[in-house]
């Protein structure tokens, strides 16, 4: 029960420490991340509802009756598609995209009322889980009271009229203007309305990239001044991680896997993402690794049945390769296709073997804190094998021990050979529960998308 509050303050005590330095001796390097993150983050996996689509009646209430099996599941952040009410004006589809805000302090009446959103957070937190708001910061619906009661605060096009986001197909919005103080100061106590109100633990912040940085970080302050937050940034790019965002969307790593399943690139556009990442990002940035989200489906039900197995494949790599990983709702259920976003298109729930396989994945996760988030996990180390551009293969070890995982990114089998001692002595397969030894003789033969996570429990 110590071991949180230990952490946290070695890390602050070290923070004093370089701080100190730095004072003293101008070339003396500081950490890049200046933000804390919360200590039940560092092993988390994130779950993103889409509570339109999660359940029969698309309800707050009934997404609550299913936590005690997202709570088995295993995750452990619970992140929300926007829960406010909708704009009318130039909505589209029937429905309207929840990304077109009427008014930031309500509730969808589709989805039920306040109540039963302090409902679901409150068991959410009983059982352990932590839920984080999606909140849309760069524009409004067109019919959002603010639109009548701050005109100023919208950008306008060169004839001097309110415009959606350019470029974007994103008819049903327009974009707001930062600089404006009085939208920075309205939109920081509107975030902090649903932190106080609700007890919500963060948010996943649409489109940051749109916004500037400085009222983020001004928003991270306000924030961690209540209790603890966890903040997930739409974009892709390092400096939001100083003092804004715990983790951002890790786009380069979908494409490589995207283009490896479909057979357009090889093993190399993993080492292109890999190498950005432990040489040009801060350790402790947490970048989210995924198949799938509300926007973007990686394998559509036109390719599944061609590359379902590499699917699978991908799932691993997000547990046990860098990374915050994040499930969307249905992936469990084996769903191969992207729900529709303006209409009622309730997932078909069922048994499917990805569920069992994210179940032992979360758990190989947490009971292995090499695989943590961030600095609190170990760095990967490639293990050179004889066939680098079919078969990608690292080693990821703490003083607690850690694995040694392949990975066989082609449609053919491959028999490999390593290189180095990383990955000698004596393991166990995660899946298969054999005990396996690797010397500098030993060869392994993976079958076509397959893969191997071998574990030792002891430090190397």
């Amino acid at each position: 029960m110590f071991r949180p509050i230990l952490i946290a303050l070695f890390g602050a005590l070290s923070l004093v420490a370089c701080d100190r330095q730095a004072a003293t001796d101008p070339y003396a390097p500081r950490p890049y991340v200046e933000l804390t993150h919360p200590e039940w983050a560092r092993d988390a996996v994130i779950y993103q509802i889409n509570t339109r689509q999660f359940t029969p009646e698309g309800t707050f209430n009934a997404a609550r009756a299913q936590l005690p099996r997202l709570q088995a599941l295993g995750v452990d952040i619970l992140w929300l598609m926007p829960i406010h009410e909708i704009g009318v004006q130039n909505r589209k589809g029937t429905l309207g995209s929840p990304y077109s805000v009427r008014d930031y302090y309500s509730v969808n009446p589709e989805f039920g009322t306040m109540a039963d959103f302090r409902a679901f957070v409150d068991e959410a937190h009983q059982l352990g889980m932590y839920v984080i708001l999606d909140w849309v910061a760069n524009h409004t619906a067109w019919d959002n009271p603010l639109v009548s009661e701050h005109p100023e605060w919208y950008e306008r096009d060169w004839k001097g009229d309110f415009h959606p986001t350019p470029w974007w197909d994103w008819s049903d919005i327009i974009d707001l203007d930062y600089d404006q103080p009085g939208l920075r100061r309205y939109m920081t106590e509107a975030m902090i309305y649903w932190v106080r109100e609700a007890d919500i633990d963060g948010y996943r912040a649409d489109v940051a990239g749109y916004v500037p940085l400085d009222f983020w970080e001004t928003v991270r302050r306000e924030l961690d001044a209540i209790k603890p937050v966890f903040m997930l940034a739409e974009f892709d790019q390092r400096d939001v991680h100083a003092r804004a965002f715990d983790a951002t969307y890790a786009w380069e790593w979908n494409n490589s896997m995207h283009a490896l399943a479909m057979g357009r690139a090889d093993v190399g556009a993993l080492f292109g993402y890999y190498s950005g990442n432990q040489s040009a990002w801060p350790e402790d940035a947490y970048r989210m690794v995924y198949t799938s989200n509300h926007d973007q489906n990686a394998w559509d039900a036109t390719e599944f049945e061609r590359f379902g197995p590499a699917v699978q494949a991908a799932m691993v790599l997000q547990f046990v390769g860098e990374g915050i990983p994040s499930i969307y709702n249905g992936q469990e259920a084996g769903n191969e296709e992207q729900l529709e976003f303006f209409e009622r298109e309730p997932i078909q729930w069922r048994e499917h073997p990805h569920g069992e396989l994210l179940r032992r994945l979360i758990s190989l996760k947490h009971e292995t804190r090499a695989l943590w988030n961030g600095a609190a996990g170990a760095r990967m180390i490639p293990v050179v094998n004889s066939a680098p551009m079919h078969v990608f293969s690292f080693a990821r070890f703490d003083d607690h021990g850690g694995v040694f995982a392949v990975f066989n990114f082609t449609g053919q089998s491959q028999r490999v050979t390593f290189q180095h001692n990383l990955h000698h002595g004596d393991f166990v397969e995660y899946f298969s529960t054999e005990a396996a030894r690797f010397d500098a003789a030993t060869e392994l033969t993976l079958p076509a998308w397959s893969y191997r996570v071998y574990v030792r429990r002891t430090p190397p």
